[in-house]
């Protein structure tokens, strides 16, 4: 490892403004952040450490998704070394599990004393791991995933959780706080707590959906259009998942992706690897999943595993 975290604010005028420190809006230090993965999700975290004035450098396997964010006033890295670099924070928002290994535990150095900060949805053995291999590298290591899609996330309005140690928490709680709603930003106890905490929220959104997929089934086969069935679950336990995606459902407009089924999909698969117990409600989210991906969908919004009750 090397190149130990001294706590100094960083001026270049190729990563940012060139004006001295520029003070964040929770009070800290312009920091050094490296930024590795740029999907939908990243792209929007990204552009809220730019406007809190932290200096972010990007990386991403497909260098052209790096562009939006170059724009708005990051660095773009050609590769993780450099993009971590002399970071006090690292930023991992990448698939999944087995893409962090590729990306983090092959052998990139990242800096001592530098705190990761793991956004990823992992499973909790997961977070386990990389936790106990932040430990015998010399980093500090929090997981800290968040809890909605694209646009709660442009609002800063997403849930979070914060899993570490409360000295590691408390380095990147103030950057968590730029894209979360203040009473749904909350430390855990363990990496581990807050990997299990984004599943369960995940598993809860995917069952809502995929029981208001059977509910359009049932009521497609008993002559009920999709708005005449989303109109009869108002007031039913299915109220928030209808309001939340009726208008995609009725519209069509599934290319309009806040949370793609590839995603969910992964997502479900890491909640049944994760207890020895059946979740038969999982399985039947997974198998719709899996037949969109099937069809060529798996990048359009999850609502899209409620098409083919359209027909």
């Amino acid at each position: 490892m090397h190149g130990a975290r001294q706590g100094t604010v960083h001026t270049d005028d190729t990563h940012g403004s060139g004006m001295g420190p520029v003070p964040d809006t929770h009070g800290g230090h312009r920091m050094k952040i490296a930024l590795l993965g740029v999907g939908r999700m990243g792209h929007e975290l990204g552009l809220h450490l730019i406007g809190a004035g932290h200096e972010l450098t990007a990386w991403n396997r497909t260098a052209s998704a790096v562009e939006r964010l170059r724009d708005a006033g990051a660095a773009q890295a050609q590769s993780p070394e450099e993009a971590v670099a002399d970071a006090e924070v690292v930023m991992t928002v990448l698939f999944g599990p087995d893409t962090v290994r590729e990306v983090v535990l092959s052998g990139l150095e990242l800096p001592a004393e530098a705190v990761w900060l793991d956004v990823t949805t992992v499973a909790p053995e997961d977070a386990r791991e990389f936790a106990d291999y932040a430990t015998a590298a010399g980093i500090r290591y929090v997981h800290g995933p968040v809890i909605g899609s694209l646009a709660p996330a442009r609002a800063g309005q997403l849930g979070v959780l914060l899993g570490g140690a409360p000295g590691d928490v408390d380095v990147v709680e103030p950057l968590a706080a730029l894209w979360a709603d203040a009473e749904r930003l909350r430390r855990v106890d363990t990496a581990q707590d807050a990997a299990t905490g984004k599943l369960l929220a995940n598993l809860a959104l995917g069952v809502s959906l995929q029981g208001l997929v059977e509910a359009l089934r049932l009521g497609r086969a008993n002559g009920l259009d999709a708005g005449a069935v989303l109109d009869l679950l108002k007031g039913t336990g299915l109220d928030v998942i209808a309001g939340m995606k009726g208008a995609v459902i009725t519209e069509g407009t599934f290319e309009d992706t806040q949370f793609s089924a590839d995603l969910l999909a992964k997502d479900a698969r890491l909640i049944l690897r994760s207890t020895p117990d059946p979740l038969p409600a999982v399985t039947a989210l997974l198998q719709s999943l899996t037949e969109a991906q099937r069809a060529g969908s798996g990048d359009a919004d999850i609502a899209v595993i409620a098409k083919p009750e359209l027909t």
